[in-house]
């Protein structure tokens, strides 16, 4: 699932989590993505967008929960 990375910052500006949102939109240029879960909020991109597994195993990352649920309905409307 493509998806774009929320930073979570620690001592001395350090990423301590990353978490997984769903992108909205086909910008390519844009450097703010908005995100499935937000009507309001959204992603300032410093790394773009990348494919993540729904079944995200890596330390220190997860996937928003709302994110997650929209993600995982729309692979199973889909026949996934």
């Amino acid at each position: 699932m493509l998806a774009v990375a929320e930073r979570i910052r620690g001592s001395f500006g350090v990423t301590k989590e990353l978490i997984w949102h769903k992108p909205i939109g086909t910008d390519p240029d844009g450097t703010f993505q908005r995100i499935a879960c937000s009507d309001e909020d959204g992603i300032v991109m410093s790394s773009g967008k990348r494919e993540v597994s729904l079944k995200l195993d890596e330390p220190g990352e997860r996937w928003c929960a709302d994110c997650l649920a929209l993600a995982r309905r729309r692979d199973q409307s889909c026949g996934r």
